[in-house]
Protein backbone atom coordinates (compact mmCIF):
# COMPACT_ATOMS: atom_id res chain seq x y z
CA UNK A 1 0.00 0.00 0.00
CA UNK A 2 2.72 2.61 0.78
CA UNK A 3 4.23 1.99 -2.67
CA UNK A 4 0.89 2.63 -4.38
CA UNK A 5 0.17 5.74 -2.35
CA UNK A 6 3.59 7.17 -3.15
CA UNK A 7 3.18 6.40 -6.86
CA UNK A 8 -0.30 7.94 -6.96
CA UNK A 9 1.18 11.24 -5.78
CA UNK A 10 3.80 11.25 -8.52
CA UNK A 11 2.34 9.67 -11.68
CA UNK A 12 -0.92 10.30 -13.57
CA UNK A 13 -1.26 6.56 -14.26
CA UNK A 14 -0.52 3.72 -11.83
CA UNK A 15 -0.59 0.11 -13.07
CA UNK A 16 -0.82 -2.97 -10.85
CA UNK A 17 -0.23 -6.34 -12.48
CA UNK A 18 -0.03 -9.80 -11.02
CA UNK A 19 -1.52 -13.27 -11.24
CA UNK A 20 -5.27 -13.71 -11.25
CA UNK A 21 -6.68 -13.85 -7.70
CA UNK A 22 -3.63 -12.18 -6.13
CA UNK A 23 -5.75 -9.37 -4.67
CA UNK A 24 -5.12 -6.55 -7.15
CA UNK A 25 -8.71 -5.29 -7.21
CA UNK A 26 -9.09 -5.54 -3.43
CA UNK A 27 -5.84 -3.65 -2.89
CA UNK A 28 -6.73 -0.84 -5.30
CA UNK A 29 -10.28 -0.39 -4.02
CA UNK A 30 -9.11 -0.44 -0.40
CA UNK A 31 -6.26 1.98 -1.07
CA UNK A 32 -8.34 4.37 -3.19
CA UNK A 33 -11.91 4.06 -1.85
CA UNK A 34 -13.05 7.35 -3.43
CA UNK A 35 -12.06 6.37 -6.96
CA UNK A 36 -14.73 5.28 -9.40
CA UNK A 37 -14.41 1.62 -10.36
CA UNK A 38 -15.20 -0.38 -13.50
CA UNK A 39 -14.22 -3.89 -14.53
CA UNK A 40 -13.53 -4.39 -18.22
CA UNK A 41 -14.29 -8.06 -17.81
CA UNK A 42 -17.98 -7.06 -17.69
CA UNK A 43 -19.35 -7.43 -21.26
CA UNK A 44 -21.35 -4.19 -21.24
CA UNK A 45 -18.47 -2.09 -19.91
CA UNK A 46 -16.09 -3.67 -22.39
CA UNK A 47 -18.43 -3.03 -25.34
CA UNK A 48 -18.87 0.62 -24.29
CA UNK A 49 -15.09 1.06 -24.06
CA UNK A 50 -14.55 -0.63 -27.43
CA UNK A 51 -17.21 1.24 -29.38
CA UNK A 52 -16.87 4.68 -27.79
CA UNK A 53 -13.59 5.03 -25.88
CA UNK A 54 -13.88 8.81 -25.60
CA UNK A 55 -17.38 8.60 -24.19
CA UNK A 56 -16.41 5.75 -21.89
CA UNK A 57 -13.59 7.76 -20.30
CA UNK A 58 -15.59 11.00 -20.26
CA UNK A 59 -18.16 9.49 -17.88
CA UNK A 60 -15.63 9.61 -15.04
CA UNK A 61 -15.43 13.08 -13.59
CA UNK A 62 -12.47 12.18 -11.40
CA UNK A 63 -9.97 9.41 -10.68
CA UNK A 64 -10.96 5.90 -11.76
CA UNK A 65 -9.82 2.30 -11.33
CA UNK A 66 -9.93 0.35 -14.62
CA UNK A 67 -9.79 -3.36 -13.81
CA UNK A 68 -8.42 -5.86 -16.38
CA UNK A 69 -7.54 -2.93 -18.63
CA UNK A 70 -5.70 -5.08 -21.18
CA UNK A 71 -9.06 -6.22 -22.59
CA UNK A 72 -9.50 -2.86 -24.38
CA UNK A 73 -6.06 -1.94 -25.74
CA UNK A 74 -7.28 1.15 -27.63
CA UNK A 75 -8.07 2.81 -24.30
CA UNK A 76 -4.39 3.36 -23.60
CA UNK A 77 -4.01 5.83 -26.47
CA UNK A 78 -7.02 7.84 -25.24
CA UNK A 79 -5.69 7.77 -21.68
CA UNK A 80 -2.43 9.16 -23.03
CA UNK A 81 -4.26 12.10 -24.62
CA UNK A 82 -6.09 12.83 -21.37
CA UNK A 83 -3.04 12.74 -19.08
CA UNK A 84 -0.94 14.75 -21.52
CA UNK A 85 -3.56 17.51 -21.35
CA UNK A 86 -4.30 17.11 -17.62
CA UNK A 87 -1.30 15.39 -15.98
CA UNK A 88 -2.50 15.51 -12.37
CA UNK A 89 -1.20 12.53 -10.34
CA UNK A 90 -3.38 9.53 -9.57
CA UNK A 91 -5.89 10.04 -12.40
CA UNK A 92 -6.00 6.44 -13.65
CA UNK A 93 -5.41 3.19 -11.78
CA UNK A 94 -4.99 0.21 -14.10
CA UNK A 95 -4.93 -3.45 -13.12
CA UNK A 96 -4.42 -6.60 -15.15
CA UNK A 97 -3.60 -10.29 -14.93
CA UNK A 98 -1.82 -10.48 -18.28
CA UNK A 99 1.56 -8.87 -17.76
CA UNK A 100 2.68 -9.18 -21.39
CA UNK A 101 -0.44 -7.59 -22.88
CA UNK A 102 -0.61 -4.81 -20.31
CA UNK A 103 3.08 -3.93 -20.38
CA UNK A 104 3.14 -3.96 -24.19
CA UNK A 105 0.26 -1.48 -24.36
CA UNK A 106 1.85 0.69 -21.68
CA UNK A 107 5.18 0.73 -23.53
CA UNK A 108 3.41 1.79 -26.70
CA UNK A 109 1.22 4.55 -25.25
CA UNK A 110 2.04 5.45 -21.65
CA UNK A 111 5.84 5.29 -21.33
CA UNK A 112 7.04 7.94 -18.88
CA UNK A 113 3.52 8.57 -17.62
CA UNK A 114 2.94 5.41 -15.59
CA UNK A 115 4.27 3.68 -12.50
CA UNK A 116 4.17 -0.14 -12.73
CA UNK A 117 3.85 -2.37 -9.66
CA UNK A 118 3.55 -6.15 -9.36
CA UNK A 119 1.33 -7.76 -6.74
CA UNK A 120 2.21 -11.39 -6.02
CA UNK A 121 0.43 -13.84 -3.69
CA UNK A 122 0.78 -13.35 0.06
CA UNK A 123 4.15 -13.87 1.71
CA UNK A 124 4.24 -15.74 5.07
CA UNK A 125 5.09 -12.46 6.82
CA UNK A 126 1.94 -10.85 5.40
CA UNK A 127 -0.18 -13.83 6.42
CA UNK A 128 1.01 -13.52 10.01
CA UNK A 129 0.98 -9.72 10.19
CA UNK A 130 4.75 -9.41 10.49
CA UNK A 131 6.77 -6.45 9.15
CA UNK A 132 7.84 -6.79 5.52
CA UNK A 133 11.54 -6.62 4.81
CA UNK A 134 13.65 -6.15 1.68
CA UNK A 135 16.89 -7.62 0.40
CA UNK A 136 18.78 -4.81 2.13
CA UNK A 137 17.85 -6.46 5.43
CA UNK A 138 19.11 -9.97 4.71
CA UNK A 139 22.39 -9.42 6.56
CA UNK A 140 20.40 -9.56 9.82
CA UNK A 141 17.82 -12.21 10.72
CA UNK A 142 14.20 -11.09 10.85
CA UNK A 143 13.37 -10.21 14.48
CA UNK A 144 10.01 -12.02 14.40
CA UNK A 145 10.30 -15.70 13.46
CA UNK A 146 7.63 -17.23 11.25
CA UNK A 147 5.33 -19.77 12.92
CA UNK A 148 4.02 -22.99 11.34
CA UNK A 149 6.43 -25.11 9.31
CA UNK A 150 7.90 -24.28 5.94
CA UNK A 151 6.25 -27.38 4.48
CA UNK A 152 2.82 -26.11 5.55
CA UNK A 153 3.45 -22.68 4.08
CA UNK A 154 4.93 -24.04 0.86
CA UNK A 155 2.22 -26.65 0.26
CA UNK A 156 -0.58 -24.14 0.88
CA UNK A 157 0.87 -21.24 -1.10
CA UNK A 158 -0.10 -17.60 -0.80
CA UNK A 159 -3.17 -17.02 -2.98
CA UNK A 160 -5.51 -14.82 -0.88
CA UNK A 161 -8.80 -16.75 -1.39
CA UNK A 162 -7.30 -19.87 0.21
CA UNK A 163 -6.53 -17.95 3.39
CA UNK A 164 -9.42 -15.48 3.43
CA UNK A 165 -12.06 -18.19 3.08
CA UNK A 166 -10.09 -21.04 4.66
CA UNK A 167 -10.49 -23.16 1.54
CA UNK A 168 -8.93 -26.53 0.86
CA UNK A 169 -5.74 -25.61 -1.06
CA UNK A 170 -5.71 -28.60 -3.40
CA UNK A 171 -9.34 -28.14 -4.39
CA UNK A 172 -9.00 -24.39 -4.95
CA UNK A 173 -5.71 -24.72 -6.87
CA UNK A 174 -7.26 -27.38 -9.10
CA UNK A 175 -10.10 -25.01 -10.04
CA UNK A 176 -7.64 -22.11 -10.38
CA UNK A 177 -5.42 -24.04 -12.78
CA UNK A 178 -8.38 -25.18 -14.88
CA UNK A 179 -9.67 -21.60 -15.10
CA UNK A 180 -6.18 -20.43 -16.03
CA UNK A 181 -6.05 -22.90 -18.91
CA UNK A 182 -9.52 -22.09 -20.21
CA UNK A 183 -9.35 -18.30 -19.90
CA UNK A 184 -5.88 -16.83 -19.61
CA UNK A 185 -4.02 -19.22 -21.91
CA UNK A 186 -6.51 -18.77 -24.72
CA UNK A 187 -6.34 -14.99 -24.30
CA UNK A 188 -2.55 -14.85 -24.32
CA UNK A 189 -1.66 -17.29 -27.07
CA UNK A 190 -3.11 -19.50 -29.76
CA UNK A 191 -2.75 -22.76 -27.86
CA UNK A 192 -4.77 -25.29 -29.80
CA UNK A 193 -4.09 -28.30 -27.59
CA UNK A 194 -4.79 -27.36 -23.98
CA UNK A 195 -4.03 -30.89 -22.81
CA UNK A 196 -0.54 -30.65 -24.30
CA UNK A 197 -0.11 -27.27 -22.61
CA UNK A 198 -1.22 -28.79 -19.31
CA UNK A 199 1.45 -31.51 -19.68
CA UNK A 200 3.97 -28.80 -20.45
CA UNK A 201 3.19 -26.96 -17.21
CA UNK A 202 3.44 -30.19 -15.21
CA UNK A 203 6.81 -30.92 -16.82
CA UNK A 204 7.95 -27.41 -15.86
CA UNK A 205 6.97 -28.17 -12.26
CA UNK A 206 9.16 -31.28 -12.34
CA UNK A 207 12.08 -29.07 -13.41
CA UNK A 208 11.67 -26.37 -10.76
CA UNK A 209 15.06 -25.29 -9.50
CA UNK A 210 16.87 -26.85 -12.48
CA UNK A 211 18.68 -25.37 -15.45
CA UNK A 212 16.22 -24.59 -18.23
CA UNK A 213 16.65 -26.69 -21.38
CA UNK A 214 13.86 -25.75 -23.77
CA UNK A 215 14.81 -28.36 -26.36
CA UNK A 216 14.60 -31.19 -23.83
CA UNK A 217 11.44 -29.76 -22.29
CA UNK A 218 9.77 -29.52 -25.70
CA UNK A 219 10.88 -33.01 -26.70
CA UNK A 220 9.49 -34.51 -23.48
CA UNK A 221 6.18 -32.78 -24.16
CA UNK A 222 6.13 -33.68 -27.86
CA UNK A 223 6.36 -30.09 -29.14
CA UNK A 224 9.04 -28.11 -30.95
CA UNK A 225 11.68 -25.93 -29.33
CA UNK A 226 9.89 -22.85 -30.67
CA UNK A 227 6.55 -23.96 -29.21
CA UNK A 228 8.20 -24.65 -25.84
CA UNK A 229 9.76 -21.17 -25.92
CA UNK A 230 6.41 -19.55 -26.73
CA UNK A 231 4.54 -21.51 -24.06
CA UNK A 232 7.13 -20.62 -21.44
CA UNK A 233 6.61 -16.95 -22.33
CA UNK A 234 2.88 -17.45 -21.74
CA UNK A 235 3.60 -18.86 -18.27
CA UNK A 236 5.87 -15.93 -17.47
CA UNK A 237 3.39 -13.35 -18.77
CA UNK A 238 0.64 -14.77 -16.58
CA UNK A 239 2.82 -14.87 -13.44
CA UNK A 240 3.06 -18.65 -13.15
CA UNK A 241 6.84 -19.05 -13.53
CA UNK A 242 9.96 -16.91 -13.71
CA UNK A 243 13.51 -17.45 -14.88
CA UNK A 244 16.44 -16.82 -12.56
CA UNK A 245 19.38 -15.63 -14.69
CA UNK A 246 22.98 -16.77 -14.20
CA UNK A 247 25.39 -14.44 -12.45
CA UNK A 248 27.67 -12.76 -14.97
CA UNK A 249 30.83 -12.40 -12.87
CA UNK A 250 33.25 -14.66 -14.75
CA UNK A 251 35.90 -15.33 -12.07
CA UNK A 252 38.08 -16.37 -15.07
CA UNK A 253 35.96 -19.51 -15.40
CA UNK A 254 33.48 -20.72 -17.98
CA UNK A 255 30.01 -20.20 -16.59
CA UNK A 256 26.60 -21.65 -17.24
CA UNK A 257 24.56 -19.37 -19.51
CA UNK A 258 21.17 -21.07 -19.07
CA UNK A 259 18.70 -19.66 -16.54
CA UNK A 260 16.94 -21.71 -13.87
CA UNK A 261 13.19 -22.15 -13.67
CA UNK A 262 11.01 -21.37 -10.64
CA UNK A 263 7.31 -20.96 -9.82
CA UNK A 264 5.90 -17.77 -8.30
CA UNK A 265 3.69 -19.71 -5.90
CA UNK A 266 4.85 -22.90 -4.22
CA UNK A 267 1.27 -23.96 -3.52
CA UNK A 268 0.60 -24.19 -7.25
CA UNK A 269 3.97 -25.89 -7.72
CA UNK A 270 3.06 -28.51 -5.11
CA UNK A 271 -0.37 -29.05 -6.68
CA UNK A 272 1.28 -29.71 -10.06
CA UNK A 273 3.68 -32.14 -8.36
CA UNK A 274 0.64 -33.89 -6.81
CA UNK A 275 1.78 -32.92 -3.34
CA UNK A 276 -1.33 -32.11 -1.32
CA UNK A 277 -0.17 -31.84 2.30
CA UNK A 278 2.80 -30.72 4.34
CA UNK A 279 3.40 -34.33 5.34
CA UNK A 280 3.64 -35.44 1.72
CA UNK A 281 6.05 -32.60 0.95
CA UNK A 282 8.30 -33.50 3.90
CA UNK A 283 9.14 -36.87 2.30
CA UNK A 284 8.80 -35.97 -1.38
CA UNK A 285 11.71 -36.41 -3.80
CA UNK A 286 11.46 -32.71 -4.74
CA UNK A 287 11.42 -31.45 -1.17
CA UNK A 288 14.77 -29.67 -1.67
CA UNK A 289 13.70 -28.04 -4.95
CA UNK A 290 10.44 -26.80 -3.40
CA UNK A 291 12.32 -25.34 -0.41
CA UNK A 292 14.76 -23.59 -2.73
CA UNK A 293 11.82 -22.25 -4.75
CA UNK A 294 10.14 -21.10 -1.52
CA UNK A 295 13.20 -19.19 -0.28
CA UNK A 296 13.91 -17.47 -3.61
CA UNK A 297 10.28 -16.56 -4.26
CA UNK A 298 9.86 -15.00 -0.83
CA UNK A 299 12.81 -12.71 -1.44
CA UNK A 300 11.46 -11.85 -4.89
CA UNK A 301 8.10 -10.94 -3.32
CA UNK A 302 9.83 -8.63 -0.85
CA UNK A 303 11.34 -6.71 -3.76
CA UNK A 304 8.09 -6.40 -5.71
CA UNK A 305 5.98 -5.43 -2.72
CA UNK A 306 8.48 -2.69 -1.91
CA UNK A 307 8.18 -1.39 -5.48
CA UNK A 308 11.69 -2.44 -6.47
CA UNK A 309 13.08 -4.55 -9.29
CA UNK A 310 14.60 -7.85 -8.09
CA UNK A 311 18.34 -8.16 -8.69
CA UNK A 312 18.70 -11.87 -8.17
CA UNK A 313 20.71 -14.52 -9.99
CA UNK A 314 22.58 -17.78 -9.39
CA UNK A 315 26.17 -18.79 -10.01
CA UNK A 316 27.40 -22.02 -11.57
CA UNK A 317 30.63 -22.86 -13.38
CA UNK A 318 31.39 -25.54 -15.97
CA UNK A 319 32.51 -27.96 -13.25
CA UNK A 320 29.13 -27.84 -11.54
CA UNK A 321 30.22 -25.68 -8.61
CA UNK A 322 27.16 -23.62 -7.73
CA UNK A 323 25.66 -21.02 -5.43
CA UNK A 324 21.87 -21.20 -5.37
CA UNK A 325 21.22 -17.47 -5.17
CA UNK A 326 23.25 -14.30 -5.63
CA UNK A 327 21.71 -11.07 -4.31
CA UNK A 328 23.08 -7.92 -5.91
CA UNK A 329 23.20 -5.25 -3.19
CA UNK A 330 24.88 -1.81 -3.22
CA UNK A 331 27.69 -3.15 -1.03
CA UNK A 332 28.32 -6.03 -3.46
CA UNK A 333 27.03 -9.44 -4.47
CA UNK A 334 25.91 -11.65 -1.57
CA UNK A 335 25.99 -15.42 -2.21
CA UNK A 336 23.22 -17.48 -0.62
CA UNK A 337 23.12 -21.27 -0.27
CA UNK A 338 19.74 -22.91 0.30
CA UNK A 339 19.35 -26.31 1.99
CA UNK A 340 16.09 -27.90 3.17
CA UNK A 341 17.74 -30.02 5.87
CA UNK A 342 17.00 -29.09 9.48
CA UNK A 343 20.44 -30.28 10.63
CA UNK A 344 23.45 -28.40 9.31
CA UNK A 345 26.12 -30.50 7.58
CA UNK A 346 29.58 -29.35 6.49
CA UNK A 347 28.79 -29.82 2.79
CA UNK A 348 26.04 -27.17 3.08
CA UNK A 349 28.84 -24.61 2.81
CA UNK A 350 30.54 -26.17 -0.22
CA UNK A 351 29.21 -23.70 -2.81
CA UNK A 352 30.01 -20.72 -0.61
CA UNK A 353 33.55 -22.05 -0.21
CA UNK A 354 34.06 -22.14 -3.99
CA UNK A 355 32.67 -18.63 -4.32
CA UNK A 356 35.00 -17.32 -1.60
CA UNK A 357 38.06 -18.78 -3.35
CA UNK A 358 37.18 -17.22 -6.70
CA UNK A 359 35.68 -13.86 -5.76
CA UNK A 360 38.04 -10.91 -5.54
CA UNK A 361 36.10 -9.65 -2.55
CA UNK A 362 33.96 -11.69 -0.20
CA UNK A 363 31.68 -9.84 2.18
CA UNK A 364 30.24 -12.98 3.72
CA UNK A 365 27.70 -15.43 2.44
CA UNK A 366 24.42 -16.70 3.88
CA UNK A 367 23.14 -20.23 4.38
CA UNK A 368 19.34 -20.48 4.55
CA UNK A 369 18.28 -23.88 5.86
CA UNK A 370 15.22 -25.78 7.11
CA UNK A 371 16.10 -25.61 10.80
CA UNK A 372 15.11 -23.11 13.49
CA UNK A 373 18.36 -21.58 14.75
CA UNK A 374 20.07 -18.51 13.26
CA UNK A 375 23.69 -17.73 14.12
CA UNK A 376 27.00 -16.70 12.57
CA UNK A 377 29.86 -19.01 11.57
CA UNK A 378 33.26 -18.15 10.16
CA UNK A 379 32.30 -19.09 6.60
CA UNK A 380 28.76 -17.68 6.53
CA UNK A 381 25.79 -16.33 8.43
CA UNK A 382 23.42 -19.23 9.10
CA UNK A 383 19.82 -18.16 8.66
CA UNK A 384 16.78 -20.20 9.61
CA UNK A 385 13.97 -20.05 7.05
CA UNK A 386 11.88 -18.60 9.92
CA UNK A 387 14.08 -15.48 9.86
CA UNK A 388 14.13 -15.06 6.07
CA UNK A 389 14.29 -12.75 4.25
Amino acid sequence: MPTLLRASRQYPVVSVTGPRQSGKTTLLRHTFPRHAYVSLEAPDAREFAFTDPRGFLAQFGGPVILDEAQHVPDLFSYIQLIVDEHPEPGRFMLSGSHNFLLIRRIAQSLAGRVHISHLLPFSPAELHGLPLRTADDIADPAPDPLPDTWTELAATGGYPPIHDRRLDPSEWLSLYFQTYLERDVRALSQVGDLEAFRRFVVLCAGRAGQLLNLSALGADCGVSHETARRWLSVLEASFIVFRLPPHHENFNKRLTKSPKLYFLDTGLLCYLLRVHTAGELATHAMRGAVFENFVITELRKSYHHAGREPRLSFWRDHRGNEVDLVVDLPRGAVPVEIKSGATIASDFFKGLGHWEKLAESFGGGILVYGGDDSHVRSVAAVRSWRHWP
